[in-house]
């Protein structure tokens, strides 16, 4: 038999943006019960009374928080961030893979140098240091630069070995991101690390909603910071 409760809960997880203000604890559930109460009678065929939906909404609120306690277990208190990144799109072939490997080899990943190569169908897409711009585009060939961008950071979050296993990782992080207004122009992982692409001037809002998603352990948490220049 469908429920007020069961109704509410698929609504609000097909508003997500709604979890994220509950969560924020910024909306009225009174308010909210009057926005959704339509689609609830619509869906069981009959009337419903305010308090039930405010009911049910609260309801959902506690397993929403059970929810995000869970998932915040899941990380470890490290975030390391590396400025001066640059992000290109390249022409994928073989070619270009293997001109590539020229560049890796000369890579210092103890002293902060990041490179991440991600090949689509059509495009390969490059996450490196600022200072390998010019020799990636000198050894490719410019005319097969589709683009570069400049003035970007990589954040990036430890996490314990069975993050990747764990659903809702990913979509709690860029809900949390999106919120804030902040773009994340490419993002990559590891079993054991993600790292966020976005723009140096976002990189300490950024920062500050990680830190927040992660504050259950602050007294363990450690930042990193490279300047690679």
């Amino acid at each position: 038999m469908v429920t007020i409760s069961h109704v509410v809960e698929k609504l609000m997880d097909d508003y997500s943006y709604l979890q994220i203000a509950i969560d924020k604890n910024i909306i009225s559930f009174t308010l909210l019960a009057k926005y959704l109460r339509p689609e609830i009678e619509k869906e069981l065929q009959k009337k419903v009374k305010p308090s039930a939906v405010i009911m049910a909404l609260r309801r959902y609120a506690e397993r929403l928080d059970k929810k995000e306690t869970q998932f915040k277990s899941h990380f470890f208190r490290n975030i390391i961030l590396k400025t001066d990144v640059c992000y290109m799109v390249i022409d994928g072939s073989t070619d270009t893979l293997n001109k590539l490997q020229n560049v890796y080899n000369e890579l210092n990943f103890q002293h902060g140098d990041i490179f991440n190569i991600t090949q689509g169908n059509y495009d390969i897409s490059v996450v490196t240091n600022k200072k390998y711009e010019e020799e990636i585009i000198e050894l490719i060939g410019k005319e097969k630069i589709k683009q570069v961008v400049d003035d970007h950071v990589s954040i990036s979050l430890l996490f314990s070995q069975d993050y990747s296993f764990t659903p809702g990782v990913l979509y709690n992080i860029s809900r949390n991101i999106a919120w804030e207004n902040i773009n994340i122009l490419n993002w990559y992982h590891t079993p054991t690390e993600l790292s966020l692409v976005l723009h140096q001037n976002d990189a300490m809002k950024c920062y500050s909603i990680l830190e927040k998603m992660l504050k259950k352990n602050e007294n363990n948490f450690v930042m990193e910071q490279y300047s690679t220049l």
